[in-house]
């Protein structure tokens, strides 16, 4: 997040500003396309940057392995199997941070408040398209 507020700040909106700066140059800023889409990209890169400036003041990190490693706590890595011996890896994180495709889901999703809590070979039962289907837990790791 730091290092998003990082390049909008830095980057993009300095070069936003220098084309809204040349296009106001032209004459007629109500039909001129570049200049109304600057001016809203800019508030949209000055309200980005407010939103992440204060969930960094609000947000904890996370520094340490907690001592009980046989439990799903936020931060873990946790493999889920099911029946038929298919697996899934999740890592549990921040609702700022999750991206299923890479297998971080938010600390929030139902998957995630399934898990926290549990322990090793622990059985999970989840909703999956409609349908109950029970999980184990067959690993938990944590990395810093």
């Amino acid at each position: 997040m730091r290092a998003e507020v990082k390049h909008l700040w830095e980057v993009e909106r300095p070069r936003v500003t220098n084309a809204v700066s040349e296009a106001a140059k032209l004459g007629d800023r109500s039909e001129n396309a570049d200049y109304i889409y600057g001016k809203k990209r800019l508030r949209e890169i000055d309200s980005r940057v407010r939103f992440l400036t204060k969930r960094l003041e609000e947000i904890t990190v996370v520094d340490r392995i907690p001592e009980e490693r046989e439990k799903v706590f936020f931060g873990a890595w946790v493999t889920i199997e099911d029946d038929e011996e298919n697996t899934r890896t999740y890592r549990i994180v921040g609702p700022d941070e999750f991206d299923v495709k890479q297998g971080l889901i938010s600390m929030d999703s139902p998957v995630a408040r399934a898990l926290l809590g549990r322990r090793l070979d622990d059985e999970v039962d989840l909703k999956i398209e409609e349908r109950w289907v029970t999980f184990y837990i067959v690993e938990i790791r944590y990395e810093l």
